[in-house]
């Protein structure tokens, strides 16, 4: 390099999104500090791939506005949506003002999010952001494939992408190529946007239907590298849609980006045509049954331990986690009234005065608490409960306290905050051995790996509450119909062929759909 010559500057990009998966048949709402919200570096350090002396990192200036991440859970109260997106705008407002020009933007989001007075909230977020670094800023966004893609939000977007894995082994690995790609796209000299093909598909089914573990999901999931790597094309994604909200956007989605216009088409509609063709074969990923059914089962079985999911209270999938029907039902059963009867540990309850009652008694006390049922009582009241306390925890980043209740042959879960039960150490830390218990219930759908490889086998309860599998008794009225399987019969084919849309800095043209 000449004396004279200038360093070419870094490409500066800005981290924003709001994340929260949410059940709009939950009673239970959910509020601005369950996101936990990181802001500035804090959102560095959280993404190794973005870490100084990595290659994403020191190839561009990256800046953290601010990133919110909570639980599934109820929908989001208007108030805590607007204070949050409010602080995210005005990060921006300050980002654009202190620094040279924006280059890009990671959109960091799920896209199931759900807030009160509001429709595709997504969309509505990055319409506000774009109001700051506006229109020529290059956008890159990383979802959930149980997120929904809109036309709109697919509009303002200059590349979208999302996991391709149920459950999600690969999130860094998708977050980082959003990262990536944003990068190449801005070293495109000179700079331009990509073509984006986008296909909406008439299909609804909870993520107990579509885990790509098994077929069908699992041969069209195998299709999406493919497709990304066909001569033209960027990036190949295909969004399941979140089943538990009731807007005109849930559903099935096709997004192909790329250089080629003949490319992108040709990759979404192989895409959206694999999904399609497979509408019918799609069931659940264990075998299921009530939950009287499968206890009956477990019961009978010899597998140990044998695991149940307590389906329609799924803190994960945006239930409220509140729910006392399945521990209600448990405890009425005759074969674990007494503490000699089969073993079994349930995941679990909230209530923070029976906590605390257990925390000042101690370990090996005896009490009778109540629990459960403050937020969603729809389907079981509150549960009175009298056990010895096995142990108890403080300090965790959800629950905050944790203490086990054996009632019976029952040691039942009961939290301050509301928990996914996810990994082996979640009950080991409680003096809780679930290899060597009889049976594991817990709040959740599929088995996350940790679970799954602990089970020697497990069924899945269609319990009721705010994420039913059965979904058909929920009472949506608001998504577009006719809509697989609340249709059952299409009196033509839907339209699979690929909607072009336009660029992020030109007008959004075509119908509403």
């Amino acid at each position: 390099m000449g004396g004279g010559e200038v360093p070419p500057r870094r490409p500066l990009i800005a981290i924003a999104g709001l994340a929260c998966e949410t059940s709009t048949f939950s009673p239970s709402k959910t509020l601005a500090p369950a996101f936990h919200p990181k802001r500035g570096s804090e959102i560095i350090r959280k993404y190794p791939f973005l870490h100084p002396g990595t290659p994403l990192g020191d190839s561009a200036e990256w800046k953290g506005a601010l990133i919110g991440h909570a639980l599934p859970g109820g929908i989001v109260t208007r108030d805590a949506f607007e204070e949050l997106a409010g602080e995210i705008v005005s990060r921006l407002e300050e980002i654009v003002a202190t620094s040279a020009a924006l280059d890009g933007l990671w959109f960091d989001i799920h896209g199931a999010m759900c807030v009160e007075g509001l429709d595709d909230v997504e969309a509505e977020l990055l319409r506000r952001v774009r109001g700051v670094i506006g229109k020529e800023v290059i956008v890159s966004a990383s979802m959930d494939l149980h997120g929904n893609v809109s036309r709109e939000l697919c509009h303002q977007t200059d590349l979208i992408t999302c996991y391709r894995m149920a459950p999600h082994e690969d999130t860094m690995e998708t977050k980082e190529r959003a990262c990536q790609n944003l990068m190449d796209l801005l070293m495109e000299r000179p700079r331009r946007r990509p073509m984006k093909a986008w296909v909406p598909v008439p299909i609804l089914l909870p993520g107990e239907q579509t885990s790509t573990r098994v077929e069908p999901a699992k041969h069209i999931y195998a299709a999406v590298p493919k497709v990304e790597r066909m001569k033209g094309v960027i990036d190949a994604a295909i969004w399941v849609g979140y089943a538990w909200a009731d807007e005109p956007r849930n559903r099935g989605a096709v997004v192909v980006t790329g250089w080629d216009e003949t490319a992108v088409v040709e990759g979404a509609e192989k895409l959206a045509k694999l999904f399609w063709d497979a509408h019918k074969d799609f069931v659940f990923v264990a075998p299921h049954g009530s939950f009287k059914e499968c206890l009956d089962t477990a019961l009978a079985s010899k597998s140990r331990p044998y695991f149940i999911s307590d389906s329609g209270d799924n803190p994960t999938a945006g239930g409220s986690g509140d729910m006392t029907w399945g521990l209600t039902k448990l405890l009425a059963r005759p074969e674990f009234k007494d503490p000699s009867g089969p073993t079994v540990i349930y995941a679990s309850v909230p209530g923070s005065k029976a906590v605390h009652t257990a925390v000042e008694a101690g370990v090996g006390a005896i009490i009778t608490v109540t629990a459960g049922a403050e937020v969603d009582n729809i389907h079981a009241g509150p549960l009175t409960m009298t056990g010895r306390v096995h142990s108890i925890k403080h300090g965790d980043k959800d629950a905050v306290i944790e203490v086990v209740l054996q009632i019976g042959s029952v040691f039942a879960i009961l939290t301050k905050l509301r928990k996914p039960y996810h990994h082996e150490q979640d009950f080991t830390d409680l003096n809780l051995s679930p290899r060597s218990a009889d049976i594991v219930i817990v709040k959740i759908g599929y088995l996350e790996p940790e679970l799954y490889d602990m089970a020697k086998d497990w069924m899945l309860a269609l319990t009721p509450g705010g994420v039913d599998q059965d979904l058909e008794r929920l009472g949506h009225h608001r998504i577009r119909r006719p809509m697989w399987p609340f249709d059952k019969k299409f009196e033509k084919q839907p339209d699979l062929s690929a909607r072009m849309i336009s660029m992020s800095n030109d007008p959004l043209t075509g119908p509403d759909e």
